[in-house]
């Protein structure tokens, strides 16, 4: 199911010194685990598109409005994207919701691949820095069952109200998937 992926990794590899791979999708399709399968095969650093929810002053009427303006891409850009372009390590700041406080993650060195996962990752902002944008796709029962096992009933109604209308509003938006250069299901 992700051989096309690790074909594309390593065609990529071959071609450039430093690969910046994107991978994005709804909530619960998979996104983590095959991240974490990436870097147990590539020992590369993964950054969470979790860590750049957009803070509480910046959560204005109009930026909540936007396709995908839930998500800081702009510190996605200046904090990640630009130092790995630029082929140097960096240091982003994670922000902690739950705690409302930002904290600096450990530096990130230079690898040869770098992944990038999470729902947003593909935004129009970002999406052109990438070398390879995946998207993995999940059946909405499937999708359902998923997050009812990792968060519990009171937050499933959380991601079936307010989080997935988002993540729907911005994959239409911005043909996310469409513009993807590989898309495949989610592992069961």
């Amino acid at each position: 199911m992700y051989t096309p992926i690790f074909t594309a990794i390593d065609q990529r590899l071959e071609e450039k010194k430093r690969v910046i791979v994107a991978i994005d999708g709804p909530c619960g399709a998979g996104k983590t685990t095959l991240a974490v399968r990436l870097q147990s095969v590539y020992n590369c650093p993964v950054i969470a598109m979790d860590h750049f929810f957009l803070q509480p002053w910046q959560r204005t009427e109009e930026r909540l409005a936007e396709p995908g303006g839930n998500v800081d891409y702009e510190r996605v850009l200046e904090q990640v994207i630009n130092p790995l372009r630029e082929g140097r390590p960096f240091q982003y700041q994670i922000y902690d919701c739950q705690a409302d406080s930002m904290s600096l993650s450990e530096e990130i060195p230079v690898q040869a691949l770098t992944v990038v996962e999470g729902s947003y990752s593909h935004h129009p902002v970002l999406a052109e820095h990438y070398d390879l944008k995946v998207f993995i796709k999940v059946a909405p029962d499937e999708q359902k069952r998923r997050l009812l096992k990792r968060s519990g009933p009171v937050m499933l109604e959380r991601f079936l109200g307010e989080w997935i209308p988002l993540e729907e509003k911005y994959f239409s938006h911005f043909r996310i998937e469409e513009n993807s250069d590989l898309v495949v299901r989610g592992a069961s």
